[in-house]
């Protein structure tokens, strides 16, 4: 009930030293903040170590070369990661795995946005050991059934594998003839309905076709735009030429996408916290938890000491009785026992004599000199109804005892 702490000695210091516990905590905060903003601005990984043939590996299969020649020819060529960045304008590569990945989404969002679309063609596995990282190795053909089946219910295809001879591929004169392509080794065809020819072999076999007519084309075979098929100059001149003639937009920039290989990544939601115009609320948050972390170790002012629940004396028992009654509503009952009081304190005050009992006394006071009879005050307290009667009847009786008294 008190503030003072019994039985408890005054120690000369703590476990640790002020300086310490501030130095602790500012080591504390500023590593929490520095996590906090790696994994807000963490660069997203270049998985280059997988088997799938996407624009990050640098196996053979990959497509990391022809990224790489595109950016040193000055070429704004991103990697897609983020699904909403794939309604941008501009060629489109996407290079799915299988035949069962889903591209009815990224194909409706691109409408009539030219989209290249690359079918799979070799199964591989990682080259062990880890020495050489990104390396894989090719465990032959990939089933028929699966580049068939990447357009699929919607574009249906054939697909053929022919022995090439590496003999170059014709074009349907959109195309220079400078930069043609030597036929790879098998060569992977298709053919289908409202399929357009734009690269063919001597046969007329489609290589690369435009499908429906909305800019978008499928490229059968890969190992034209793939890392192995950029060891050759002419090959890699050959698979840029291709990508700039089937591009649209005037800047002649393209993009390759990986999140149909499982490598997107959305938007870190934590970044949100450290970009405008939510900085602002970030800010002052840390600025509310400083102030917080300061009074801590400093007050503002001087320090409130708790009230007791009960105070000490006569006076806090007076006024707790006093709560009471007014909560009860109780006080114009309280007449009669102030009556008594005073006809106690008036019995000793004048000088009373002993033998008067009960009316008597009250006559006896009434004989005593003055403006009003003690009889009909003491009448009024008792008729009191009401806390404004009996506090005015009160007073008057408390008047006329002074003004006896005196």
């Amino acid at each position: 009930m008190s503030d003072l702490t019994i039985g408890r000695r005054q120690e000369d210091g703590g476990a640790f030293r002020l300086r310490t516990v501030i130095l602790l905590l500012a080591v504390g905060i500023i590593g929490f903040v520095a996590l906090m903003l790696g994994n807000a601005y963490e660069a997203p990984s270049d998985s280059t170590n997988g088997a799938s043939a996407h624009a990050l590996s640098n196996g053979a299969t990959g497509y990391s070369g022809i990224v790489r020649l595109a950016r040193a020819m000055g070429k704004d060529t991103r990697i897609i990661r983020d699904p909403s960045q794939l309604g941008a304008n501009g060629l489109l590569v996407l290079t799915p795995p299988l035949g069962s990945t889903p591209l009815g989404d990224v194909l409706l969002r691109r409408d009539d946005l030219p989209t290249l679309v690359v079918l799979p063609k070799w199964s591989t596995m990682r080259l062990l050991p880890a020495g050489r990282p990104g390396w894989v190795m090719r465990l032959g053909l990939i089933d028929k059934k699966e580049p068939e089946g990447v357009l699929a219910p919607d574009r249906k295809f054939t697909v053929s594998r022919l022995t090439s001879g590496g003999r170059p591929l014709r074009s349907a004169g959109w195309m220079s003839e400078d930069f043609g392509f030597e036929a790879p080794r098998p060569l992977q065809t298709i053919s289908g309905a409202d399929l357009k020819p734009l690269l063919t072999d001597e046969q007329g076999n489609i290589v690369l076709g435009e499908v429906g007519g909305k800019s978008l084309y499928v490229l059968a075979d890969p190992d034209l735009l793939s890392n192995m098929g950029m060891r050759k100059e002419s090959q890699a001149r050959a698979a840029l030429a291709l990508l700039d003639a089937l591009n649209q937009d005037g800047d002649r920039d393209f993009d390759f996408d990986v999140t149909v290989a499982g490598l997107g990544k959305a938007k870190n939601p934590l970044r949100l916290a450290f970009d405008p115009p939510f900085l602002a609320m970030t800010l002052a948050i840390v600025a509310a938890m400083l102030l917080a972390g300061w009074q801590a170790f400093a007050r503002f002012g001087p320090a409130v000491h708790r009230e007791r629940a009960i105070a000490f004396g006569k006076t806090a028992l007076v006024d707790n009785a006093a709560a009471l009654i007014r909560k009860a509503g109780r006080q114009a009952r309280l007449g009669g026992r102030y009556v008594e009081a005073i006809r106690e304190r008036a019995i000793v005050a004048f000088g009373v004599p002993s033998r008067l009992r009960g009316p008597a006394i009250d006559a006896y006071l009434d004989k005593i000199s003055g403006r009003s009879r003690f009889t009909d005050l003491a009448q009024a307290v008792d008729d009191a109804d009401d806390k404004a009667s009996l506090v005015a009847a009160a007073r008057a009786l408390h008047d006329w005892q002074k003004e006896k008294g005196k």
